[in-house]
């Protein structure tokens, strides 16, 4: 297992690749440590610093998730996503010929590994509003806006705070591998 973390606006991010692909990108509250790098992980956080620097809209990198098929079918219709667009978890749900399996989309949607390579911040609730993302909500928002994509205005959205919300959040996925 290869392991590299970069430095973003939304706190660190972890990249784990196999020989084959990315594995998991997450937020992570861990320090920095056991870096030990290859081409994809280099090439994957070449790509995240594009991305967040405005000049990157697609990722073009090998993965490698770890789940079972019916998450993998979710991940895939997740990765079809355009960069600066939005679906609803009923979208893919009847994108995978599930249309009453909005729960259980919610469900992979949550358990992706490869937060924003696989654009599970891209998905929100049918009534527009923002729903749960393992990153937190706030960057989930603040995903959406570097995208260029800007909600309606609702009460939960306006208490969004992004600079009150990373150290709780990395904490809170130091836990995952």
């Amino acid at each position: 297992m290869y392991t590299d973390y970069i430095d973003t606006p939304l706190g660190i991010i972890e990249v784990k690749a196999s020989g084959k692909g990315i594995t998991q990108t997450i937020f992570s509250g861990a320090e920095k440590s056991d870096i030990n790098t290859n081409d994809i992980t280099d090439n994957a956080k070449q790509q995240l610093l594009e991305y967040f620097a405005g000049t990157r809209q697609q990722f073009e990198l090998p993965l490698d998730p770890k789940g079972t098929e019916f998450q993998k079918s979710v991940w895939a219709c997740l990765s079809k996503i355009p960069f600066g667009e939005i679906v609803t978890y009923l979208d893919i749900a009847k994108m995978i010929n599930k249309p009453k399996g909005s729960q259980a989309v919610g469900g992979a949607n949550g358990r992706n590994p490869i937060s924003l390579i696989v654009p599970c911040h891209r998905v929100i609730g049918s009534s527009g509003a923002l729903t749960g993302y393992a990153g937190g909500i706030e960057r989930k928002l603040w995903l959406l806006n570097h995208e260029g994509i800007e909600l309606q205005d609702s009460k939960e959205n306006q208490q969004l705070d992004i600079n009150n919300v990373i150290g709780n959040r990395q904490k809170k996925t130091e836990f995952l591998e």
